[in-house]
């Protein structure tokens, strides 16, 4: 299962945990006569404690290869395809091209989707084998398949899970049913995998066809984005900028975690989601820094780590083995047949898209969290919750719901389009990972939500001022 690469040529020298690849191909070995190994980058954009990376190097130093990195650019027409998006990755794979270029490794841009421009790219540059990361979402899991389709059959094709700290076929083979199921399968591993990673460092073996050299700023000009949903002025791209606010976490913030982390008005939270959503940030990587750094707060590391790594490797685990992951017939058999059941109960409101993504309702505090969502790209995890069951309740299906939420979440949150933002919906307005409550209208049987409720938990007013909607 481990595998010890020493390399006389490098002071690379590591035991690599198998266990974190999946082969996607038939084929294993490198092809003969090839000219250099390639990293196919999809959802972990970064160079340090990148398994993927780490694995790809691995390979070409056994074959005396150079490495080569790419990522493929592409653009879906949809008004989720926004500025405040493309910008925060862009300039996170701009650091990614600068540090390669310092490690003799080439970067490449390419554009178009992954199963139509990344084979013929594999063939023309003589790529004998292709790494790439893991995802569980439907369409890179599409261009997965359509990609080692595409592949001539000798070329190994061979996913690891740089994403998790635990791999996500490996903590259990099977949907998960809450944090509770999966929690003992995560722990019990944690020895084996929440390790320290080597250094990817300059690579040996200089590569004879060299990367084209990529305009940043003409690419973010030229593409077509929903320019109107700006960049987040509080989150700087890239790895760098990430630990940065890992620090500001651990000196400033982890001290009150524990105690304040559900009071959206206590500067207690890492900030940290965006840097992980984008892969500038590993979140194997966050949790030994925590670990290591934040001993005398010990109220806060364990409930953090319950939050940064089972809660989140549960979002992936329910994204990969459910396809209906953004749809309510994804949804546990009793949670579908309670909200059947309740779908025609009448509203106490009901409003449109628009009147919901402009902050138009009558409850301030809901207006409030939509308003900072729209204005900065984030809202505090408690109110996150609140504002998609209340959108159950303002609308006329669940359905409707889900798909609201889901749209605003993709379109405004700068961590969004991610497991965490559609198991955050599903949760609150389908019940996935929760049990069955007080029967009620509307919701059911669904966990409920109210303004009753926050107003016990801290200080609404004060939040309704801070983010008083101005026009949107």
């Amino acid at each position: 299962l481990k595998q010890t690469i020493k390399n006389p040529k490098s002071r690379l020298s590591f035991i690599f945990n198998k266990r974190r690849i999946r082969l996607i191909s038939d084929t294993e070995k490198i092809k003969q006569g090839s000219e250099a190994v390639l990293y196919w980058m999809l959802r972990d954009h970064r160079v340090q404690d990148n398994w993927a990376l780490i694995h790809a190097q691995q390979l070409a130093l056994e074959e005396e290869l150079p490495l080569h990195v790419c990522f493929c650019l592409v653009v879906p027409k949809s008004k989720t395809s926004t500025l405040r998006h493309y910008s925060f990755m862009l300039k996170g794979l701009q650091e990614v091209s600068k540090e390669c270029k310092q490690l003799n490794i080439q970067f490449h841009l390419l554009h178009g989707a992954p199963d139509e421009v990344l084979p013929g790219f594999v063939s023309e540059q003589r790529f004998g084998a292709v790494v790439t990361d893991f995802s569980p979402l439907r369409e890179p899991i599409r261009w997965l398949e359509m990609v080692n389709k595409a592949l001539p059959q000798d070329i190994p094709l061979i996913q690891v899970d740089a994403h998790n700290v635990v791999p996500c076929w490996v903590a259990s083979p099977k949907q998960e049913y809450a944090a509770r199921t999966i929690r003992g399968k995560i722990t019990k591993l944690l020895p084996e995998f929440l390790t320290g990673f080597p250094l990817v460092e300059k690579h040996s073996y200089t590569a004879a066809r060299t990367a084209k050299p990529v305009d940043w700023e003409e690419t973010l000009n030229s593409l077509n984005v929903d320019r109107t949903v700006a960049e987040s002025k509080w989150a700087e791209p890239g790895t760098k900028a990430g630990l940065l606010m890992l620090k500001s976490f651990i000196d400033v913030r982890l001290k009150t975690f524990g105690t304040l982390r559900n009071d959206p008005n206590s500067p207690s939270l890492s900030q940290l989601s965006p840097w992980i959503r984008f892969g500038h940030l590993s979140a194997q990587h966050v949790a030994l820094q925590v670990q290591r750094n934040g001993k005398k707060f010990g109220s806060s590391v364990a409930p953090f780590l319950e939050e940064l790594v089972v809660r989140r490797e549960l979002t992936d685990n329910f994204c990969f083995y459910n396809d209906k992951y953004d749809k309510v017939e994804g949804a546990y058999e009793w949670a579908q047949k309670t909200l059947r059941e309740h779908a025609k109960d009448k509203r106490p409101y009901i409003y449109t898209l628009q009147q919901l993504e402009n902050a138009e309702t009558h409850d301030k505090l809901w207006n409030a969290a939509q308003y900072q969502m729209v204005s900065e790209g984030k809202m505090h995890g408690f109110l996150r919750m609140y504002w998609a069951k209340k959108i159950l309740e303002w609308t006329s299906s669940p359905e409707e719901a889900l798909s609201f939420a889901l749209y605003l979440n993709d379109r405004y949150e700068l961590d969004g389009q991610d497991p965490n933002g559609f198991v955050g919906c599903m949760w609150s307005i389908c019940g996935i990972h929760d049990q069955g409550w007080a029967e009620r209208p509307i919701f059911g049987k669904i966990r409920y939500m109210n303004y009753k409720g926050c107003l016990r938990k801290f200080d609404v007013a004060s939040f309704e001022k801070k983010y008083s909607p101005k026009k949107l």
